[in-house]
């Protein structure tokens, strides 16, 4: 229950739907709201297609590429703990961020659906990390339901925070998005450090 509990925090942390609902309300400000609940609707549909693909070939692909299960915890946990420095400082670490033109791009755009709010903002780097290392733990099942479940859990809760972007936005404003972010991101930084640990003890068990 507790590595249930941890795997739901981290994707949680990671996707953030807090701090999206607050980017998603920035980026459609004046735009209608059926129009909104269109994008926030299809955004979620899309990431979820991109993370279910990586849910379900995520240890093959590790397999295929010769890549063992220690090294990846060690260079996701090194992956994570980048993000969780962006989120603590609120610095651009460039995982779950865009450029500067690819900003001028999307500010220009009236539909953000693909870029940048499935991808990066939903379905980046750092999810699909996180979607991997939750695989990666048990190789031998076809299907791990719990972290499946997990998963769907996330991307709801998302859904629901986009839909009332604009209801989270006056309730909690800019700085408590930001609170809640920091809170996460210490969070994340703990269990990217976890990560590390376990690839480093999983990596000496094999070679001993």
């Amino acid at each position: 229950m507790d590595n249930y509990l941890s795997n739901f925090i981290t994707l949680f942390s990671v996707i953030d739907p807090i701090g999206v609902a607050w980017l998603f309300a920035a980026m459609t400000h004046g735009i209608a709201r059926e129009e909104q609940r269109r994008m926030a609707i299809n955004a979620t549909v899309l990431s979820s297609i991109i993370l279910l693909v990586f849910f379900f070939t995520g240890t093959r692909l590790l397999d295929w590429m010769g890549i063992t299960i220690p090294a990846f915890r060690i260079a996701g946990g090194a992956l994570l703990f980048l993000l969780s420095i962006e989120m603590v400082f609120a610095r651009q670490s460039g995982l779950r961020s865009t450029t500067s033109g690819e900003q001028d791009e999307a500010s220009h755009k009236q539909d953000i659906t693909v870029f940048p709010l499935a991808f990066p903002l939903l379905a980046g780097p750092g999810a699909i990390t996180i979607i991997l290392l939750m695989t990666s733990a048990h190789p031998g099942e076809i299907i791990h339901w719990p972290a499946l479940a997990i998963l769907i859990a996330v991307l709801l809760i998302t859904l629901l925070a986009l839909l009332y972007a604009p209801v989270l936005v006056r309730s909690l404003g800019e700085t408590g998005a930001n609170v809640i972010s920091r809170v996460l991101g210490l969070l994340l930084a703990a269990l990217a450090v976890q990560y590390i640990l376990d690839g480093i003890k999983s990596f000496f068990k094999m070679a001993s």
